[in-house]
């Protein structure tokens, strides 16, 4: 390490242990660290609250590093190779994130992909919104101290990671979606299967639904708690179900249609403002019970539009070079707009990748709605925001 490269590390300050300065307080405030609570969001996440009794003055998010710097990993390896990164940007719906690099490197070098690819990549989409939904609901029930609908939610998300499974070998981190295709079609018997799960699990919804939604307990720690106004959503560029939770009907499926989402019949949920005013925790919550009725709808549709014939190869590029230009691509993923900019310098490895992730987005209304809550309210304002930190990680 030269002297220069000492010099520069030595005098960068480590993360600022503290915004707000304990010589600045008030007699009766406190500053309290709230986590890392999990072991993922070590250096990742720690909440600095400010606070007086059990009321909370303000509240400072400090996001760190997971250390992937998968910008700087797109830019030093061909554009196939980049899937398996985005996989790991939001691990817990790799199938969306996939989609929307592919569909923005196909819309840079014009790949058009046939009408059974599209239905496959919509088909996989929905059931990935399905699993990331029932994780969020799961473990946001447990958060408030609801036990039981998280067992509840894990044993039908299972269900959905067995089709991925057996679709393309892999539970968690699938690299399926590829620029002009996918990796494998539908095995045979796989759309049966998938028509059973659905048949099977529309009814636990309406379960979960009537289990968690108007308990008692539970509307009285979300109804009221952690209010976004539609104002304050759209001041501060929130997208997917935090957003819908404020009342906007903002969806990019329907907004801007990509893999033919314009020709399947579905509805945008929006928060009512049922248990207290719009855009309050409970409203974020219920959108994406909602937006699984919605996910089988448009899986059912999907299936049984399925075109028979197309080789799901068949737009595969033998090599990935696009044209000297950039592009820019969005989809609505399970958290929200995710958006891929891409320039390429003509050769076969991007020039320049940038990632637009909903879940950075959405931290950074948490100051503004954390002030005047108490402590105990942190867990549902922060759950329900629903953020998963690989995405949050720079």
């Amino acid at each position: 390490m030269s002297t220069t490269t000492r010099t520069i590390y030595k005098d960068i300050e480590p993360d600022s242990a503290y915004a707000f300065k304990p010589e600045e307080l008030e007699e009766d405030e406190m500053i309290l660290n709230m986590g890392p609570q999990h072991p993922s969001t070590h250096g990742v996440l720690r909440i600095e609250l400010k606070t007086d009794g059990e009321i909370v003055k303000d509240a400072q998010p400090h996001i760190g590093y997971l250390h992937r710097n998968f910008e700087k990993h797109a830019e030093n390896i061909d554009y196939q190779g980049v899937i398996p990164f985005t996989d790991r940007m939001d691990y817990v719906g790799s199938m969306a994130n996939s989609l929307t690099y592919a569909i923005t490197v196909e819309k840079l070098m014009a790949i058009e992909v046939n009408p059974r690819v599209q239905a496959i990549r919509v088909i996989v989409s929905e059931l990935q919104r399905i699993a990331s939904h029932l994780l969020a609901i799961g473990t946001y029930g447990m958060d408030i101290g609801a036990f039981t609908p998280f067992l509840h939610c894990f044993r039908e998300r299972e269900k959905v990671l067995d089709l991925f499974e057996w679709l393309c070998g892999a539970r968690l981190l699938y690299n399926y979606n590829w620029v002009g295709g996918v990796s494998h079609d539908l095995p045979e018997g796989w759309t049966d299967r998938c028509r059973v799960f659905l048949d099977q699990f529309e009814p636990v919804v309406d379960e979960l639904d009537d289990l968690l939604s108007h308990n008692r307990i539970f509307t009285k720690r979300t109804a009221d708690v952690g209010v976004i106004s539609p104002e304050l959503a759209v001041a501060y560029a929130l997208s997917g179900p935090n957003l819908r939770g404020s009342g906007i009907k903002w969806d990019i499926r329907k907004e801007a249609p990509y893999c033919g989402y314009e020709k399947y019949d579905f509805d945008v949920p929006i928060g009512q403002g049922r248990y207290g005013p719009i855009g309050s925790c409970w409203d974020r919550y219920y959108v994406r019970v909602e937006e699984m009725r919605q996910s089988i709808h448009i899986t059912r549709q999907a299936v049984d539009a399925l075109p028979p014939d197309g080789d799901v190869h068949e737009s595969v590029p033998k090599r990935v070079k696009p044209k000297p230009g950039e592009v820019y691509a969005r989809t609505e993923t399970p958290r929200g707009e995710l958006a891929f900019y891409i320039v390429s310098d003509g050769g076969l490895i991007p020039y320049r990748v940038k990632g637009r992730s909903p879940c950075f987005v959405a931290m950074s209304v948490f100051r503004e709605i954390a002030r005047g809550e108490m402590i105990a309210d942190m867990i549902a304002i922060i759950g329900s925001l629903d953020i998963v930190l690989g995405e949050i990680d720079r």
